[in-house]
């Protein structure tokens, strides 16, 4: 486990969301230019990372309540060094999560590769013109749910829900690097 504690440099505060087109655990096919909700979160995770099964229950929370975001989790791992976060376990840790939103596979990593993509979790969320409006962490605390005090993902989303500018654009984000091929 690397941990990356950072940013991504590919994509800046409103630049344009990078197509892309992947298979999901449902088996169909998400396509970004389908989304029609005012704002998307996308979500880099996976199965096996610490970091990311902290946040779990967290982005389901967020999923749940947030009426006009569309939220798509994509894991870009290698699987062949990694099976835990092969798409058949993917489908699993669907199931047992809960999450009523898509979970993607990038299998090439070349959305992973478009948006900078660090680590798990990372976290990109764009505006109704699908500009970039918050890249970087869930929150400041993934061991301690009960100690966080910036929700930095919440906050962006609520405010653009509300046809606000987030007040914090970018926060490090921290977890497991991307197992890169």
């Amino acid at each position: 486990m690397v941990l990356i504690n950072d940013n991504s440099s590919v994509l800046a505060i409103g630049d344009t969301m990078p197509h892309f087109s992947l298979p999901a655990t449902d088996g169909l096919t998400i396509s970004s230019g389908m989304i029609k909700d005012p704002v998307i979160a996308v979500v880099f995770t996976c199965n096996h990372c610490p970091y990311a099964m902290a946040y779990e229950d967290r982005l389901k929370d967020m999923m749940d309540k947030f009426e006009k975001t569309q939220f798509i989790l994509i894991n870009s791992n290698d699987a062949d060094a990694y099976p835990e976060d092969s798409f058949d376990r993917m489908k699993v840790k669907k199931e047992e999560t809960g999450w009523p939103c898509e979970y993607c596979y990038d299998e090439d990593q070349s959305v992973a590769a478009a948006y900078g993509a660090l680590c798990t979790p990372h976290c990109f969320v764009f505006d109704i013109n699908r500009e970039l409006k918050y890249k970087g962490r869930i929150d400041d605390n993934w061991e301690h749910p009960e100690g966080v005090t910036e929700h930095n993902l919440h906050d962006a989303i609520h405010a653009l829900e509300e046809g606000e500018e987030p007040e914090n654009h970018e926060e490090h984000a921290i977890g497991c690097s991307i197992k890169w091929k």
